[in-house]
């Protein structure tokens, strides 16, 4: 592992010695405080409704050797003041009576600073880093990714989502004896992407889709589709984008001819790509489909269901053979792969219900590929369980709609909601045909758990859906039992 010492980041981020050692080395990163452990790094970051800058003190006594801190969250009011070095002083006196050996750096912003170390430790290393964009899909991408590359890699890969502004960089300072990086990047915002690309600097890029998640945000697919294209704004110069040639958008752009220059590398299933499978089988417990490469014929197995699989699992082919994986090792890989945890989740409770639950994220994309795998599946009744979709701005109704239009489409026997924009969902599944008897609108969770258990029956199968925000996590842990 090579060492980053207190030294660097003074030079990197401009920042200030408050007390300690210049020779000492950085250690975990942590940003909660309930997780430090001894000697760990703690980084505060100013919230909006807390500042964990101020809690430098509880990190210290839990084992912390070095804080980042923000020096404006340190002083009175916050305020430039005359007193401003007399305050500092004090605090310094303070820690170093109490924790003598510990090291605080003061920083103007801690945000930038992360970004600043991250990219630092980035350019210490010439090893593979792939990085994952798209509308919907970031995350199981990044698992069966990380899945086959760690047939030939020692790899580090995004935890959850942690794939922003702050997760992308603490996945980076989480490097240690890895030799392969997997990093999602997710943005609400423009530019964003192009501050985590030129942070992650990826060998290779992917795009997985571009549809209308942060649409509120954006105003366009249009313009989600450039946000998404920022990727190659820290892609390396000999490095290869990886999309789906299926997505419309990309699709698009990619036979203008006004794309990068990079070597770029499609998959899909229906459009002519340079990976692609035949004789596709999907079902409840996974799919299987053909593939011929190399002149040989392989039969691919995923151990879990819907179309979005099979093409993660094409994208992780081709990602496999740009490293020169074995494709036995490829297809190991994604037959062995485990989803990170509330994204297809599919488990069956004490009275042989099949729970999916999808609850981590919701945009109209994912609500189709969810309620598409409902409706393929073998079950006595499917019912599907929506919530909100958030950021979506204007187009809110609109894609609500579009949901429930799926909903009558995919014939699904029950739905119930929660949310204020969930009436939408309803609006459109009646006018598409669903019988209203067939429908429980419900106020908040609470509610929504008593109508489930109330109508589930066994061999019943449950899609729960909905924005983080919506907290459908409570719903599944009161039915899964």
């Amino acid at each position: 592992m090579k060492q980053i010492y207190i030294k660097d980041i003074i030079e990197i981020c401009n920042a200030k010695l408050l007390c300690g050692n210049s020779e000492e080395t950085l250690t975990d990163v942590i940003r909660d405080t309930r997780e430090i452990k001894q000697g760990d790094t703690y980084i505060g970051f100013k919230g909006e409704h807390s500042d964990g800058n101020l809690l430098y003190e509880e990190a210290l006594e839990k084992g912390a050797k070095i804080c980042i801190l923000q020096e404006s969250s340190l002083l009175t009011n916050n305020q430039e003041t005359t007193n401003k070095e007399a305050e500092l002083d004090l605090i310094k006196e303070k820690i170093e009576k109490k924790h003598n050996n510990a090291s605080v750096i003061l920083v103007k912003d801690t945000t930038k600073a992360l970004q600043q170390i991250a990219e630092y430790k980035r350019n210490l290393y010439n090893i593979p880093v792939i990085g994952i964009t798209g509308s919907v899909g970031k995350t199981s991408t990044k698992d069966i990714i990380a899945s086959v590359m760690s047939k030939k890699f020692n790899v580090l890969k995004t935890l959850g989502n942690y794939n922003n502004q702050i997760g992308l960089p603490l996945t980076i300072l989480r490097l240690k004896d890895e030799n392969a990086i997997v990093v999602e990047m997710g943005m609400n915002m423009p530019n964003e992407i192009s501050t985590l690309s030129k942070i992650a600097k990826p060998t290779v890029a992917v795009i997985t889709n571009v549809g209308t998640a942060h649409i509120g945000n954006l105003g366009s697919r249009e313009n989600i589709l450039k946000a998404k294209l920022e990727i190659l704004d820290g892609l390396q110069k000999d490095g290869i984008l990886v999309i789906n040639n299926d997505n419309d958008m990309l699709h698009n752009w990619y036979i203008s001819k006004a794309h990068t220059a990079h070597k770029i590398i499609t998959f899909g299933m229906e459009n002519k790509s340079d990976i692609m499978p035949y004789d596709v089988e999907l079902s409840e417990n996974g799919s299987t489909y053909k593939i011929d490469l190399d002149g040989k014929t392989y039969n691919v197995h995923i151990s879990v269901g819907g179309n979005h699989f099979v093409l993660n699992s094409l994208c992780a082919i081709a990602i496999g053979r740009i490293f020169s994986i074995k494709t036995e090792d490829i297809l190991s890989g994604i037959a062995n792969f485990e989803l990170s945890k509330r994204r297809m989740q599919v488990e069956k409770n004490a009275n042989n219900v099949t729970i999916i639950n999808d609850c981590y994220n919701a945009n109209y994309d994912s609500m189709k590929a969810a309620l598409e795998y409902l409706g393929e599946i073998k079950a006595k009744r499917k019912i599907a369980v929506l919530g909100d979709m958030l950021e979506l701005g204007n187009f809110s109704k609109e894609l609500h709609e579009k949901v429930g239009e799926e909903v009558a489409k995919n014939n699904i026997d029950m739905l119930v909601v929660v949310g204020e924009e969930a009436k939408h969902i309803v609006s459109k599944a009646l006018e598409k045909g669903l019988d209203n008897n067939r429908i429980y609108i419900c106020k908040n969770n609470e509610e929504a758990i008593k109508i489930i258990k109330k109508i589930s029956k066994p061999e019943d199968a449950i899609l729960l859906k909905a924005s983080n925000a919506m907290n459908f996590q409570e719903i599944f842990n009161s039915i899964i039992n």
